[in-house]
């Protein structure tokens, strides 16, 4: 059965004991967790400065039975040090999280991929993979230069694809269907409509709230699944879930675990 994790951003507003026990009832086998602010709009939570809530968070892990995915994310500017994300990566490790998602902010793409190679070291060092998401509206925009950018980072470093970036990149799915395995960890899954062309922002719009439930809205999601690797890990992320409420997020969750299965036995 393939491993389904449920992204914070789906239940940003839950913290993570909270999302970690309603991704539990709602059948989910692990959990991404935000512990980086990404926008002034939603929150992160910053496990590596709150002794109490990381420990909240590692007792609902040990309860539940469910492991961290993912930590996310890591904006990689121009500026960006690897000595100063040492916390977050430390936080990963002491969740047992399997990847650490970077986002490429650096138009320097050279720099960018140096920038990766050290920060994947320092992962690895701790017991993570590091993987790095393409966004359309980034220096990264598509899986063929996420790949050149990956490549030229090293073995140890993966990439994220996300089916609603993949879909508005316009990337090809025979070049997803090639790329090496090794590469890819695991992958995002929602659906949305399919209306292009996109201003800037529209894809930040819907990336952010408003994307839908996997079968849907009218990206070819079969097609994608059938580029992937059998059975690879996906990580539900859908802000604005369709039904979704903070104060009883299970049924809404428990809607999104069942429709995905659905999807996912016609591949």
């Amino acid at each position: 059965m393939t491993p389904l994790s449920l992204a914070h951003l789906t239940a940003i507003d839950l913290p993570p004991p909270a999302l970690i026990e309603a991704a539990a009832r709602a059948g989910f086998q692990s959990v991404g967790l935000r512990l980086v602010r990404v926008t002034a709009e939603s929150p992160g939570y910053p496990l590596m400065e709150d002794a109490g809530a990381m420990r909240a968070t590692r007792a609902a892990l040990a309860a539940t039975g469910i492991t961290v995915s993912d930590i996310e994310f890591l904006k990689i500017t121009p500026e960006t040090e690897v000595a100063a994300l040492l916390p977050v990566l430390d936080a990963g490790a002491a969740l047992d999280a399997a990847q650490v998602i970077t986002a490429p902010y650096d138009p320097d793409l050279s720099r960018l991929s140096d920038r990766l190679a050290a920060l994947s070291d320092a992962a690895a060092e701790r017991g993570l993979g590091t993987v790095l998401e393409f966004f359309p509206w980034t220096s990264v925009p598509d899986l063929d230069t996420c790949l050149r950018v990956v490549e030229a980072a090293g073995p140890r470093m993966g990439m994220l694809v996300d089916s609603l970036h993949f879909d508005r990149s316009g990337s090809s799915l025979a070049r997803l269907a090639a790329v090496d395995p090794a590469r890819l960890p695991f992958a995002h899954l929602c659906d949305a409509p399919v209306a292009p062309p996109y201003t800037t922002e529209q894809l930040l719009f819907t990336a952010r709230e408003g994307r839908q439930i996997p079968g849907e809205g009218q990206i070819d999601l079969l097609s994608f699944l059938r580029a992937l690797p059998r059975g690879l890990p996906l990580g539900l992320e859908v802000p604005g879930l369709p039904g979704y409420a903070a104060a009883d997020p299970l049924p809404a969750l428990t809607r999104l675990v069942t429709q995905t299965r659905a999807l996912l036995a016609q591949v």
